[in-house]
């Protein structure tokens, strides 16, 4: 059931100045870095949120939608605003618009913690496999992710879909570069088509570091020698390779295995 204790605000022009911002969010990747903001599409997303303990700024919803709102989404935040369902496409990135949203500040970027299980991105481009790859992480065990410049924007609406809700189990670190590694206590495990024994033949150091490379480049040279452990995933299908995502999984549940 509504409540009306939070304050509430109707929106039915396009031209909106919220409107113009949340139609960035939606489909600008880098438009949370210039706008400290990030636009949550959807319940999922939201709930992930609220069940971390994180207080949105605006809950968005559409006037079709308003009257049954739960009420756990309409006291959450620090102001409702309800928006002509005509105005849905404009602020989502998705084929069919979502009913609600939430925005919330953009977290703070986290401090390498030097003892935290972690998965490295270097250079990972596709915000699909990102997103997917968070969800590895956060499933497994891995509590930080950190991701070297030239990834694919973390916080990006594209990555926030993927990531179905990894982000808010995950500490975050965006532009770091190969040298800030060296702060890791911990091994780090690349993957590589013809070094090192079959990852599930492996006997895995914990905590560690997977690091995951660009899709057709692989992992950097000087990650590359950062690197102490290389291990290989078997294919008896017999493909040159698998999708960097599907290498992940395999790799962190193999991790992850080990700790049973």
């Amino acid at each position: 059931m509504t409540d009306f204790s939070t304050p509430l605000t109707h929106i039915s022009s396009r031209d909106n100045p919220l409107i113009k911002d949340l139609r960035r969010l939606s489909q600008d990747s880098a438009a949370y870095r210039k706008q400290g903001k990030v636009w949550l599409e959807g319940d999922h997303l939201c709930r992930a949120a609220l069940a971390k303990g994180l207080k949105p700024e605006l809950a968005i919803f559409s006037e079709s939608f308003w009257p049954q709102a739960p009420r756990e989404w309409t006291l959450c935040a620090a102001k409702n605003i309800v928006i002509t369902d005509a105005l849905l496409p404009e602020i989502s990135g998705l084929e069919s618009p979502a009913r609600m949203g939430f925005v919330m500040a953009l977290p703070e970027s986290a401090l390498l913690n030097p003892n935290a299980p972690s998965l490295i991105l270097d250079r990972v481009q596709d915000a699909g496999n990102v997103g997917s790859m968070l969800r590895s992480a956060a499933a497994f065990g891995f509590a930080q992710v950190i991701a070297l410049k030239g990834t694919a924007a973390l916080w990006s609406p594209k990555v926030l879909r993927a990531g179905m809700g990894a982000h808010f189990a995950l500490k975050l670190i965006e532009g770091a570069a190969p040298a800030d590694l060296a702060a890791l206590a911990m091994p780090i495990l690349v993957t590589s088509s013809h070094m090192g024994q079959f990852v599930h033949q492996q006997t895995l150091p914990w905590p560690c570091a997977w690091a995951m490379g660009h899709e057709g480049q692989g992992v950097g040279d000087a990650l590359m020698a950062l690197s102490s452990v290389k291990v290989r995933i078997d294919q008896p299908g017999g493909e040159e390779s698998l999708n960097v995502a599907a290498a992940a999984a395999i790799c962190l549940f193999a991790s992850a295995s080990t700790q049973k």
